[in-house]
């Protein structure tokens, strides 16, 4: 399995409510409610350094199929097996293949939102708000395709089924969380309904998962992109 700790490699251990922490990397100290069993704790900001490589990848992808964007996506190095990245990875893979299927959109200044917006969304909500990054990732898509905002009407109202739609799928798998699963399956619900509702056909090949062995909480056969690797 893989390490959960960035630092030690220990398991993470989650409160229940926030307290102050230094990060390990910038020494910031700001509240969390998330840090390994020896203590160390890594901020959200420091969890996602490199991030602007999936903006470089995507202006160079051609593809017009979400899922293999993001395999590529969460490829990069700098992409953990869980963490915050996942909530900007989600809308940018959505969004490239948005457009490369032909929906109206200014593609490098969409990923620079998407990116802005995304790493806003706290690592961690999908237990302690009830609303997964993922989630929230596929509604920002939206919002920024739409063009909503909170004066808006139609498109406001779009975004927030988006991500209702997504925090359905989430629900119905149940716990515990797994950023890869919830991923795919917020990008699943987005190409639904960039179809139903915005008239736009991203392409939707079947995929499986091959994280299995560095996910410590995998759900194995209950997840629906599960791969039983030959032995």
């Amino acid at each position: 399995m893989e390490k959960e700790c960035l630092v030690c490699g220990a398991p993470l251990e989650y409160l229940g409510h926030s307290e102050p922490m230094e990060c390990v990397f910038c020494h910031k100290i700001m509240q969390s409610t998330a840090r390994c069993i020896h203590g160390h704790f890594v901020c959200d900001e420091c969890h996602t350094q490199g991030i602007d490589h999936i903006i470089a990848l995507c202006l160079r992808e051609t593809s017009k199929n979400p899922f293999e964007i993001f395999d590529k996506l969460i490829a990069l190095p700098t992409c953990h097996m869980h963490g915050p990245e996942h909530h900007v990875i989600v809308g940018a893979s959505l969004l490239t293949a948005y457009h490369n299927a032909g929906g109206a959109l200014d593609l490098p200044k969409a990923l620079d939102v998407m990116q802005e917006r995304g790493r806003q969304v706290p690592g961690g909500i999908c237990g302690f708000w009830g609303s997964c990054g993922a989630a929230v990732s596929s509604g920002i898509f939206v919002s920024i395709v739409t063009g909503a905002t909170p004066l808006t009407e139609e498109s406001w109202g779009l975004c927030n089924e988006m991500t209702s739609r997504t925090l359905a799928s989430v629900a119905k798998i149940g716990g515990p969380r797994c950023c890869k699963r919830n991923g795919r399956l917020a990008i699943l619900q987005g190409i639904a309904f960039a179809k139903e509702k915005l008239g736009v056909q991203m392409e939707c090949a079947p995929v499986t998962c091959h994280h299995t062995q560095q996910n410590n909480q995998c759900l194995g056969s209950k997840c629906p992109f599960y791969f039983k690797e030959k032995e």
